[in-house]
């Protein structure tokens, strides 16, 4: 019986712990904006410098697009 009683001690405090997880979410900063952006940009670069590649590739082939 302490057994049952123990699993069901756990189950129902994992449960409330769960429950309160999405109110811990703190409001976000400046530096995690300014971050978000950082990252954004970087992509779109990344993006444009893969474009410019493939473009180079096609020239070296002879392709044009």
């Amino acid at each position: 019986m302490k057994a049952n009683q123990k699993l069901t001690f756990g189950a129902v405090a994992a449960s409330m712990l769960l429950g309160l997880l999405p109110g811990c979410q703190q409001q976000e900063g400046p530096a995690e904006k300014a971050g978000r952006q950082v990252d954004k940009a970087v992509e779109k670069v990344g993006q444009q410098m893969e474009k410019a590649g493939d473009a180079i590739q096609d020239a070296a082939k002879g392709d044009k697009k």
